[in-house]
């Protein structure tokens, strides 16, 4: 590491932190069944357009066979656990969920 924090840099970061939801979308055992990909159309829809209204924050699908995205949502645990029982691809067993109470910072992005 070559930048120095101070203690008094970590304070005042911590003292900005918010709540989120953070939730992990595993690949279920129904991934591949009949209709899949329609269902798996309507989740993106869906999760776009949670997006787009504000309550995911930063969403970022996965590549791999076994975990299907990463999603920080700005709403909290009991909320964002209700909204993802209500996906398409949960619903069918085609994607488990948890989610998992977090904190973040207010003005943190993803580069560009």
């Amino acid at each position: 590491m070559s930048t120095t924090v101070t203690d008094e840099q970590i304070r005042a970061l911590a003292a900005t932190a918010k709540p989120y939801s953070l939730a992990l979308l595993q690949w279920g055992p129904e991934r591949t069944m009949d209709g899949a990909d329609a269902i798996e159309l309507e989740h993106q829809r869906r999760m776009v357009s949670l997006r787009a209204e504000g309550v995911i924050a930063i969403l970022c699908p996965v590549v791999s066979d076994t975990v299907a995205g990463v999603v920080i949502m700005t709403v909290p645990a009991e909320e964002a656990a209700e909204i993802m029982a209500g996906d398409p691809c949960v619903r069918a067993g085609m994607i488990r969920c948890e989610i998992h109470p977090c904190h973040g910072f207010p003005g943190d992005t993803l580069p560009a």
